[in-house]
């Protein structure tokens, strides 16, 4: 149906958009340097809610490496979340829903939510509103560090959102030097250890990452470092599975019940 109302002007791929590669389609005179005005294409999306946060977070590190479909240049998004995804993607500094999603989003791209949709207006019709949301990549990221090492602290200081923030930045490192190295690491931060995690601003996330990287850089093992794994092994102090576990419990009974609570 699609087809036969543009005809010529449409193209249908049946495909797992978490797999296809979107770049394949894009014409090689439509790309831009990076420091230029936004290329001549625009990604959008009513996302299944199932794929919507594995499909943003692929997308932010592609941006990141400026590669896939962002090998083009700066290419501008316009997405359909449940709506509380989209609030957590938009969040301010301080807000109950500032979350990951918040932090990776906005430390490589400007965020606004355009409008909401009600779920009336579609068919089947879902039980949530849905948000719209606009992205164009930063000529600069806000954090200049690899991608993955951004995703492992950000997502480490969310683990523990009710708590103060130096919480989370401990299971960064292994048990036997936890305390000494996160506090090490909040001071050379120059970040407040009693904050929470939704009071940090980007600011405070990129010197984080400004001295985890060296911290990995004197001891390479810590970035491939997994505190659940210690857990699992057996070799994690019961206070640290104590407050894993009341962590876990709680992200259970947030809206949507997803990885993008954390």
């Amino acid at each position: 149906m699609l087809s036969e109302a543009a005809p010529g002007k449409v193209r249908i791929v049946h495909g797992d958009i978490l797999t296809y590669k979107l770049e394949k389609v894009f014409p090689k005179h439509l790309m831009k340097n990076w420091e230029d005005d936004p290329p001549d294409i625009h990604i959008i999306g009513n996302l299944p809610f199932s794929v919507s946060t594995p499909l943003i977070i692929k997308w932010l590190e592609n941006i990141s490496k400026r590669d896939g479909p962002f090998s083009y240049g700066r290419t501008r998004m316009t997405l359909t979340f449940q709506k509380e995804v989209g609030e957590r993607l938009i969040a301010a500094t301080g807000t109950r829903q500032r979350s990951r999603l918040s932090i990776m989003s906005q430390y490589l791209c400007t965020v606004h939510k355009c409008f909401m949709i009600p779920g009336q207006a579609f068919i089947p019709k879902p039980e949530v509103d849905v948000a719209v949301v606009h992205f164009t990549p930063l000529v600069q990221p806000k954090i200049e560090q690899p991608f993955k090492l951004v995703e492992k602290v950000v997502r480490s200081v969310f683990q523990f959102r009710r708590k103060h923030c130096h919480h989370g930045i401990r299971i960064l490192f292994p048990e036997a030097e936890r305390l000494e190295k996160a506090e090490q690491m909040l001071m050379l931060a120059d970040v407040d250890p009693t904050l929470r995690p939704t009071q940090l601003s980007i600011f405070h996330f990129k010197c984080l990452c400004d001295v985890f990287r060296k911290m990995c850089d004197e001891d390479p093992k810590l970035l491939a470092y997994n505190f659940r794994e210690e857990l699992r092994e057996g070799r994690g102090s019961k206070a640290t599975l104590k407050g894993l576990t009341a962590c876990s419990s709680y992200s259970s009974k947030l809206p949507g019940n997803n990885s993008d609570t954390d």
